[in-house]
């Protein structure tokens, strides 16, 4: 995830990156750069292609372990699968959702959805895409063998049928408003039914093969050093206007910064925040911002001990200094929040008459003290967990001991290992003895109810094993409204509670951000590059100067 635990699998704590918010102004393409110290605008694409180019340079911070579409659930993977495998539908740079794979989603009836495929879609080592295609590629989320990092969105799914040559009929057990958005995501994509039972285990591997529809083709993976995609010419949509994309695995975030600065690579997404400022004081390239569906936030982790008490919760959040965080561990890419969504995945819903104003992002001392001393918890101690995955993780977990100390708790900072860190998020062992950590979460469906499932009793990503009746009747009855108007209702009535009891103490919103050299441009600025074909359209920033 950027910039904070991006390198962790996208263990259900990044659930759903998923979309819809209004087309964003685009950033001029010319006039002066951006201050290093201000705020980032935002745009929804940089400005568009003049030429098609030949092959471009990506940098990847990590190798993708597999990219088989049921295990990818982390940047590396999506980022480079988003080129070459597609879904029934697709996420669009403008945060919306479009017909894909399928021209048409009908939804007859409360439990049904039934998905028209496009016909004449070619998959690139053969064949032609069929309703089989795409029932075994859905089934194989719900095969408990197979272990699908997204199976949590076909809970509710009770059957996956053909029901024409080129259509596929999902039947849900009760409505689920967040299954037909999770069609734009991995959970959606399609694959050769054919290639999938041929290779098994080695489908998306460095041994095996991919076959799917993109606009590129797997073509060359050298573990430990790069992946190369080759434009593939048969596409049935429009062509890629570069012929290929290697994309080179650069760990260390100073290696991977001069190779921006020096044109060893063209680009990269979420450039390392500690480097921003030299990035965007360069004249080799320039970064941008679009608008992600990414907040940063401590989990709460214990609700046993001394956080047991809301009001030690609320204090904290009160205490804590959020716009030293976004300023100085962020480099002023991020924006100081007190919610646990986006503004722009609440966009996408009509307006909601009861959802009540924001609380302040300023810290509170004054107020925070005397809520420790209501709950009694002066001098009681709290653990949160610090690591070196990046100097965001470790400030903001000094950002909290600060707070901390500052309201009379006793904060003691566990230092744990990064690959250790990752197991934070799967294993409740590894949580004993912590009060608090740092991580991010994006949404993978641009819809704020996607988050605020997450603090249901029992969910993946309940940390701290909240529970309230009352709040999981709301969830369970906003995620069975179609009706945008209802469900936004019943999601503000989520959040006003989220707010009160703080299961998640919200933190910040991070921008996606892109870096450009020169000689290209076309990439999306949103965070809708995890699912959309975005490699297809960098081209050439100038175009070709015709011969006299």
């Amino acid at each position: 995830m950027p910039p904070l635990l991006r390198y962790l699998p996208r263990v259900r704590l990044v659930h759903h990156v998923a979309a819809a918010t209004a087309v964003l102004l685009l950033l001029a393409g010319c006039g002066r750069p951006l201050s290093a110290d201000a705020p980032p605008r935002l745009s929804a694409t940089t400005p568009p292609a003049q030429a098609d180019t030949g092959d471009i340079r990506w940098a990847l911070y990590a190798e993708p372990p597999v990219l088989d579409y049921v295990y990818a659930f982390d940047y590396p993977q999506n980022t480079i699968l988003s080129n070459v495998c597609e879904s029934l539908m697709r996420l669009t740079p403008s945060l919306r959702t479009e017909p894909g794979l399928a021209r048409t989603a009908r939804h007859p009836d409360a439990l049904t959805w039934v998905y028209d495929l496009r016909s004449g879609v070619r998959f690139q080592h053969g064949g032609v895409m069929t309703a089989d295609d795409a029932v075994h590629s859905l089934r194989r989320h719900m095969d408990k063998e197979t272990g699908s990092y997204w199976a949590e969105d076909f809970r509710k799914v009770r059957s996956i049928r053909k029901t024409g040559p080129l259509q596929v009929t999902v039947t849900l057990k009760e409505p689920d408003a967040l299954f037909p958005q999770a069609m734009a995501n991995s959970a959606g994509t399609v694959a050769s039914a054919r290639t999938l039972r041929a290779e098994k285990n080695r489908f998306g591997t460095a041994d095996g093969s991919l076959n799917c529809t993109g606009p590129y083709t797997l073509s060359r993976w050298s573990r430990g050093s790069s992946i190369r995609l080759s434009r593939f010419d048969g596409y049935w949509g429009r062509a890629a206007r570069n012929t290929g994309i290697t994309f080179s695995f650069l760990s260390d975030a100073t290696a991977r910064t001069n190779a921006l600065l020096t044109g060893e690579v063209d680009g990269t997404f979420q450039p390392p925040p500690e480097s921003l400022a030299r990035l965007r004081a360069s004249d080799e390239g320039q970064v941008y911002f679009g608008e992600g569906l990414t907040t940063v936030n401590l989990a709460v982790t214990d609700l046993h001990g001394t956080l047991r008490d809301v009001r030690v919760r609320r204090a904290l959040s009160l205490a804590l200094d959020r716009a030293g965080f976004a300023r100085v561990a962020m480099r002023n890419s991020a924006t100081p929040s007190t919610s646990l969504v986006t503004s722009a995945a609440w966009r996408g819903l009509p307006e909601a008459r009861s959802r009540h104003s924001r609380p302040s992002t300023q810290r509170d001392l004054p107020t925070a003290r005397r809520l420790i001393r209501e709950a009694h918890a002066t001098g009681k101690k709290i653990t949160i967990a610090t690591s070196p995955v990046g100097p965001d993780v470790s400030q903001l977990a000094t950002a909290v001991q600060d707070a901390g100390t500052r309201i009379g708790l006793d904060v003691d900072l566990k230092t744990i290992a990064p690959d250790a860190y990752t197991s934070l998020f799967s294993d409740a062992q590894a949580r004993k003895g912590l009060d608090l950590f740092p991580y991010t979460y994006y949404q993978s469906i641009n819809d704020p109810l996607d988050f605020y499932t997450t603090a249901r009793t029992g969910e993946f990503a309940n940390y701290g094993d909240f529970s309230s009746p009352a709040y999981d009747r709301l969830a369970d009855a906003a995620s069975a409204r179609d009706s945008l108007a209802e469900r936004r209702e019943l999601t503000a009535e989520l959040e006003r509670v989220a707010d009160r009891q703080l299961p998640v103490i919200p933190v910040a919103d991070l921008p996606n951000s892109v870096f450009l050299n020169k000689r290209i441009t076309g990439a999306p600025t949103t965070i809708a590059y995890l699912y959309y074909p975005w490699a297809a359209d960098i081209g050439a920033a100038h175009a070709r100067r015709a011969r006299p």
